[in-house]
């Protein structure tokens, strides 16, 4: 019998791959829809939706400066973490942390944050930062279990309202 955590890999991969695309789709389409639907009861504007999921796809995400992670489970794409450089060469930021849906509860976004937070040490990083936003409660979740800690904003993202930090010494 197979745990459900050696069912997963996590390892780099171009943000512009076919896997790493139709992840980011997903991840904004989810992302996106909540935001609206929470706010004004509707989904997002197809129009808009496209133009945004083209304009945000490698969101700093490529080498030197960063890395997208997307992780398999059984062999089939399931999830992406990514990391990037801050202006303070000691940090990095964690970011698109996602898995689709009816791959939650398996233990892949422990593995990806993990990862993540590997590539950011590799990075030179020494602390790693996050913003999310306050609908997304399992990601708030998520990020307390694995050590993340409350703080004050380290930016002025237009839809961050919370921000996490973590040491990785």
């Amino acid at each position: 019998m197979t745990s459900s955590t050696t069912a997963w890999t996590v390892a780099p991969e171009p943000v512009g791959s076919p896997d790493a695309l139709a992840l980011w789709r997903a991840y904004y389409t989810e992302v996106s829809d909540r935001w609206y639907l929470l706010r004004e009861n509707r989904r997002t504007d197809p129009d808009e939706l496209e133009r945004e999921i083209a304009a945000g796809a490698e969101g700093g995400l490529t080498p030197p400066g960063g890395r997208l992670l997307v992780a398999r489970y059984g062999g089939t794409a399931a999830g992406t973490a990514g990391v990037r450089r801050t202006a303070d060469p000691a940090v990095a930021e964690l970011t698109r942390v996602y898995l689709l849906p009816d791959r939650r509860g398996r233990g892949g976004a422990a593995l990806l944050v993990a990862a993540a937070e590997d590539a950011a040490r590799a990075l030179g990083a020494s602390r790693l930062v996050l913003d999310t936003r306050g609908d997304l409660v399992e990601a708030r979740t998520l990020y307390a279990r694995l050590g993340y800690r409350e703080t004050a904003p380290h930016n002025d993202a237009p839809y961050a309202e919370h921000w996490f930090a973590k040491d990785l010494g």
